[in-house]
């Protein structure tokens, strides 16, 4: 079975369900409530278990109750969470959502008191086990020098662009999968995929880069090519949480079982698709 590393966060979500997403100092009784485990890289690596590769999560690990139970449901789904170093006297990030029924829309609230993952943490771990390495763009400092210590072990790298981060530039050479957000492109001044797509493939030509635009659905661009895959149509969508993970774990996990750039773009489209009409990660 192969086997990735992935590098990030790992946060405990609660999911408030409300019927329509409620006006500023207004109180409103949530339909539902769920709490689980979330955070991109944790999300990630639920979606990539399951297709058939073995997840590997390198996250700081709060001692807390909360980690207890978030660490927990990640085994239970058999992703392997023994390289991630516990952080004493520390708390588990939490992400307050508030989902909307009416169109899946979420909106999030984030409190963050653990460190990030650096360096040292890294360099801890035997890269020559796994396959590929993916890396969200996060502490960037930091994230230059695991990318260095990369590059002795020779495996490929990915990295996910979901939001501007200080020095974020300096790290984009070190990949051969640039896995773009909407709202990061936008956060550039980019108005389509395509434009974005377009810009860094003149920076990186040797790159594949993805670009998605929610039910627009995703480009990619790999040696000189630009592709698009339209997003399935839907009749209801029940929870876009994860959605962006789940494109981006789709999109690896066929590439590492050697699918085609068109067929991983087309597969990951599709997976982002089915997330996006059912509550959580299962199943998919």
């Amino acid at each position: 079975m192969p086997s990735i590393l992935l590098t990030g966060v790992s946060t405990l979500d609660i999911i408030n369900h409300v019927e329509t997403y409620p006006d500023e100092d207004s109180e409103v009784r949530a339909v539902s409530q769920q709490i689980r485990s979330g955070g991109n890289a944790s999300n990630m690596a639920i979606v990539i278990q399951q297709l058939g590769i073995q997840a590997n999560l390198l996250a700081k690990r709060a001692d807390d109750s909360n980690a207890s139970l978030i660490f927990s449901y990640l085994e239970n789904k058999l992703v392997q969470t023994s390289f991630c170093p516990v952080q004493k006297h520390s708390s588990t990030p939490t992400s307050y959502i508030t989902l909307n029924q009416a169109n899946g829309s979420r909106t999030i609230v984030h409190y963050r008191k653990l460190d990030e993952l650096d360096i040292a943490d890294f360099n801890n771990v035997d890269l020559n086990q796994f396959d590929w390495l993916h890396f969200e763009a996060r502490n960037c400092h930091h994230l230059l020098a695991m990318l260095k210590h990369s590059l002795a072990f020779n495996k490929p790298v990915s990295i996910e662009l979901e939001k501007p981060r200080e020095a974020i530039e300096d790290i984009l050479p070190y990949a051969n999968v640039l896995l773009i957000s909407k709202p990061f492109a936008e956060s550039q001044g980019f108005s389509s995929a395509e434009d974005c797509l377009l810009h860094f493939s003149e920076q990186y030509p040797d790159k594949t880069i993805t670009c998605t635009w929610g039910e627009l659905g995703a480009w990619a661009y790999f040696p000189s090519q630009l592709i698009h895959q339209a997003a399935p149509q839907v009749s209801r969508v029940v929870e876009t949480i994860g959605a962006g993970d789940t494109f981006n774990a789709g999109f690896i996990s066929s590439l590492i079982n050697g699918q085609s750039v068109n067929d991983s773009l087309e597969f990951a489209t599709k997976l982002a698709t089915k997330k996006c009409q059912q509550s959580g990660f299962d199943n998919l």
